[in-house]
């Protein structure tokens, strides 16, 4: 005979949720309409959210119009490599993708970050094959005690749990409180992060060594998550990889678009 007590486990869990799904409903990460889980979106809003696909750039992520066959590098791959191995971004930073994030970042739809991460893994499943350690992009502690949480953090532990990685939320500080990203070109973002990151010495036995998969929630020009890199591998990271939920795609960056601040 089979064992009853799972079945009557899962619809004990049910009927517990059930007063706070009568109080708080949830609701499309979209627009606001109300769905029958949390962190889904609508059917009118699932097709407007663009998934990054190959043919891609293998180290910036870049979505090609037509496949170019393997190891074809975009332009800016080749202008200007950057100090990360690979990048990867789940969709692109447009409409539905950028509500999400703005919600996640802003006004503390902390519950969307475990969805956004599983679409996350998709993206950048070659690099959580590779990667021994996760860390997010941090925020300065100024900034964090006027959050009260870090949406790269928030990301980054869900992705650590679903993918059994190691998490290492301490491993880079951001020792410099640094100019909101929002409203600055490419060259005064970079001029912005300089410098600004730090491996402390007291983590270096967290990053010393691996390959290091950094999370974050948006790349515009990469310039914060290029920073972040710097400091790994000063920190001792034999290579590092980068994941974010969303990407600015080249032609579409205005100085407006939010990066990580």
């Amino acid at each position: 005979m089979a064992d009853p007590m799972p079945e009557i486990k899962s619809l004990a869990i049910a009927a517990a949720s059930w007063p706070a799904r009568m109080l708080f409903p949830p609701v499309c990460a979209g627009c606001r309409r109300q769905v029958t889980q949390p962190g889904a979106l609508c059917g009118a809003c699932w097709p407007k959210l663009r998934f990054l696909e190959k043919p891609w750039c293998e180290v910036m992520g870049t979505p090609f119009s037509h496949d170019f066959g393997a190891g074809f590098l975009s332009a800016e791959a080749i202008a200007n490599p950057p100090p990360f191995a690979r990048a990867r971004a789940a969709v692109a930073y447009t409409g539905i993708a950028r509500r999400m994030v703005q919600g996640l970042k802003f006004h503390d739809r902390t519950d969307l970050a475990p969805w956004m991460a599983r679409w996350m893994l998709r993206a950048g499943a070659e690099l959580i094959a590779d990667a021994e350690v996760v860390v997010p992009v941090p925020l300065h502690w100024r900034r964090f005690f006027w959050r009260q949480y870090n949406q790269s953090a928030e990301l980054a532990r869900a992705i650590a749990t679903l993918s059994n990685l190691p998490f290492a939320p301490m491993a880079v500080r951001r020792i410099r409180r640094t100019r909101q990203q929002i409203g600055l070109g490419q060259s005064e973002r970079e001029d912005n992060v300089r410098a600004a990151f730090v491996v402390p010495p007291e983590a270096e036995i967290e990053v010393r060594g691996r390959r290091v998969l950094v999370i974050d929630d948006v790349y515009t020009t990469g310039a914060t998550v290029s920073a972040v890199t710097r400091a790994l591998r000063k920190g001792g990271a034999c290579a590092v990889d980068v994941l974010t939920f969303a990407r600015v795609l080249p032609g579409d960056f205005r100085p407006d678009d939010t990066d990580t601040i």
